[in-house]
């Protein structure tokens, strides 16, 4: 149980609302802030930073409760200009909330030079402080909505010259023709060449297909560029996120095509049982390289007419 025992001070004491002290939207500085300017002497012109200062209240808690203080209507602001082109900034504190309607009419009543004291009938407390920085000269104007200041057309703010937009490099289109008809195809049936290529973006296949036709102008085969892939792709198991980069990245520099193999000396000096140059081998006469999917050359007898091997087929 809590016993409360008051006496009634003789002297230098103010009478305060319950509501002020039990404001639940008023914080305890707020509070402290507003009693103290409200328990001041008559005619003193104490701001309200002042008194923060004197009640070793910090400069954020300051901040907190003087905004609560303006919220709750105990306190109004006004800046003035004074006579000489000063400014000043007036402060109304009151021991009632008042609407900003009924702080206008009170301030409007209160010249800057010559502050009435509060009264019982009228129980405000104007105070009056310099403002920490001159207004700007002229007719104030409102914020631009769009947020960007306007700007004349004619107006010249730089003195360099413009520099002209740069143009959009153009995508590079393949050409016409056999290598390029026999690029897009191979390109069409990359994404069946592995699971890490079936995601290859549409956007990409012209761009693919010109680089896979500069390796096959260059001589390379479709089986020797798609075995350069294979080999180019990731052998541990990491996933490809961008197959697109990755084919861009493996056919952008187009090797030599690999050499045909040596000439053989002359058929004077050939030991017996080898081949003349330019023919093959005996056992390799009627062999034919299958077209297939293959990392490393796959030959086949054809019966008649046939390209691809029996596993390919």
């Amino acid at each position: 149980m809590i016993y409360r025992h008051c006496i009634a001070p003789p002297r230098a004491f103010t009478q305060f609302s319950h509501e002020i002290i039990r404001h639940p939207r008023l914080s305890s500085d707020a509070v402290r802030l507003l009693t103290w300017q409200l328990s001041l002497p008559q005619g003193a012109r104490e701001s309200l930073s002042r008194t923060a200062e004197r009640a070793r209240i910090g400069a954020t808690a300051f901040t907190r409760a003087k905004r609560q203080l303006k919220e709750e209507g105990f306190v109004h602001e006004r800046r003035v200009q004074v006579p000489g082109g000063l400014w000043v900034t007036q402060q109304l504190v009151s021991n009632v909330p008042l609407s900003p309607g009924e702080a206008a009419k009170i301030l409007a009543r209160t010249p800057v030079a010559s502050v009435p004291e509060p009264t019982s009938a009228n129980p405000v407390s104007p105070q009056v402080a310099p403002s920490r920085r001159n207004p700007a000269v002229g007719v104030p104007t409102p914020r631009l909505t769009d947020g960007h200041p306007r700007k004349d057309p004619e107006e010249n703010t730089s003195h360099h010259p413009a520099e002209p937009e740069p143009e959009p490099r153009p995508e590079p289109q393949p050409e016409s023709g056999p290598a390029t008809d026999q690029a897009r195809v191979l390109v069409a049936a990359l994404p069946h060449l592995s699971p890490d290529l079936r995601r290859i973006p549409r956007s990409m296949h012209d761009e693919l297909t010109h680089l896979t036709a500069r390796w096959l102008a260059a001589g390379h085969t479709p089986t020797a560029v798609r075995t350069h892939i294979l080999r180019g792709l990731p052998s541990d198991g990491t996933p490809v996120h961008r197959p697109g980069g990755l084919l861009r990245y493996l056919l952008r520099e187009v090797p030599p095509p690999a050499e045909p193999p040596a000439q053989h000396a002359p058929a004077s000096t050939l030991s017996p049982g080898r081949s003349a140059p330019g023919r093959p081998a005996p056992r390799l006469a009627g062999l034919r390289e299958c077209e297939g999917d293959h990392v490393q050359a796959t030959l086949l007898r054809p019966v008649g007419d046939e390209t691809r091997c029996r596993r390919c087929g």
